[in-house]
């Protein structure tokens, strides 16, 4: 009961602080209340940042490898070895088919850049994707109407299509696609399917201005050999790790390639936690230039918690000296004060927070970008006040705890 009825006078306190000597607190608080703000407000934008590209990594599948011919590696590949390797083909695709045991589904893509028309509807420079039957077991793929293209029109290359939402819209305005012939650079293409609208990853790549065809009727248009971004998608079986499958397509493809022991891979084999540890060193560094950023607001805020408390010490050491001769221990004078610095840190953290708050809403509104105020980073605000206004606040609260109580009461006279 004695430390609720300290916290209670501690809060009666800090707001007569805050109505008494309104402008001197409020400059005060102004550092907290920046500091936090700067503090919580870049990692709010860089955590809303992370989950959007770590979303986007996600959609391609944890447990999925792909085979290419360039390495997702740093700047010290050796890349005029890698420039004379062969692109993944078809050849590679049906061996793994045959031979892999650990593989749940397996998928050819490849693409290119082709001009689509609808009569007089054109659109220009539309990523037109090759892909093999297994593509929507691996990849995420949301079909708003029709359907995907079946294992026959796979193998046989027919000619018939998925299309995006903006290809739909813009070469078939007002009507339904499917059913509907579009022309892919003068081959005649059967529309069966449209992709749900979904608007560009985190990559700037977007399914919507997309449009997926057998990879076996690309061969219309591009040689496989040469494409420059063949790829082949292989998903884990449950239950086996990407290091087993791994292990298992590099002596798969070094058969079928005939490398002798010792010699390099003429392939790669990426997985997505490549680039996840990219960004792992990136956002640790974007998290240190947050804390550099807000660091001298919260010191400069600190400096003024400290210079409010000494102020209060010395406007109420008479009652500091009638508490005392009435028998008031020194960790409750201690406490009163220490009280009230963290009070008045965490409102200037709270204000600081509806900054962040305010920013959130309007970025949110404004803008195409799922911008979220963490319970994390919310709890992180307050955590940090308090800890600035507990640092600040002791050495005038243990000065307050220490007087002597004859020399406070001589100040009422």
């Amino acid at each position: 009961m004695i430390y609720l009825k300290l916290l209670r006078e501690s809060l009666i306190f800090a707001f007569n602080e805050l109505v008494v000597n309104k402008v001197r607190t409020f400059l005060s608080l102004l550092g907290i209340t920046i500091g936090i703000f700067s503090v919580i407000s870049v990692f709010t934008i860089f955590d809303s940042m992370e989950i959007y590209l770590r979303d986007s990594i996600n959609s391609l599948g944890s447990n999925v490898l792909f085979v290419q011919k360039w390495p997702w590696a740093d700047g010290n590949i050796e890349w005029w070895k890698i420039m004379n390797r062969e692109e993944p083909s078809l050849d590679d695709l049906k061996v793994i088919e045959q031979r892999s045991e650990l593989a749940e589904a397996i998928s050819f893509m490849t693409g290119t850049n082709k001009t689509l028309k609808n009569g007089n509807n054109i659109m220009e420079n539309i990523s037109v994707q090759g892909v093999s039957y297994d593509y929507p077991k691996i990849m995420s793929l949301e079909i708003q109407s029709g359907r995907f293209f079946t294992e026959l029109e796979a193998n046989n290359g027919r000619g018939v299509a998925i299309i995006g939402a903006t290809v739909a819209e813009n070469l078939f305005p007002g009507t339904d696609p499917i059913g509907k012939n579009i022309k892919i650079g003068g081959y005649k293409t059967y529309v069966i399917g449209v992709i749900k609208k979904k608007g560009d990853d985190a990559f700037g790549n977007s399914p919507d201005e997309t449009l997926l065809v057998p990879v076996n009727y690309i061969r219309n248009f591009i040689n496989l050999r040469r494409s420059g971004g063949s790829t082949i998608a292989v998903l884990a079986k449950p239950n086996v790790s990407n290091e087993q499958l791994k292990d298992e397509l590099t002596g798969i493809l070094r058969s079928h390639h005939r490398i002798k022991p010792g010699k390099e891979n003429d392939f790669a084999i990426n997985e997505t936690s490549v680039i996840s540890k990219v960004f792992d060193g990136l956002f640790g560094i974007i998290a240190i230039v947050g804390w550099v950023i807000g660091g001298f607001s919260l010191l400069v805020g600190g400096f003024g918690i400290a210079n409010i408390m000494f102020v209060s010490v010395k406007e109420r050491i008479n009652i500091i000296g009638i508490q005392k001769s009435l028998g008031a221990k020194n960790y409750f004078i201690l406490f009163q004060f220490l009280f009230e610095a963290i009070v008045l840190a965490m409102i200037g953290g709270i204000l600081g927070l509806l900054f962040v708050l305010l920013l959130v809403l309007g970025v949110n509104a404004l803008f195409d970008f799922g911008m979220v105020l963490t319970l994390g980073n919310i709890l992180l605000g307050i955590s940090v006040s308090s800890i600035i206004g507990l640092v600040s606040g002791f050495i005038p609260a243990f000065q307050a705890s220490k007087l002597d109580p004859v020399v406070a009461m001589r100040s009422l006279s």
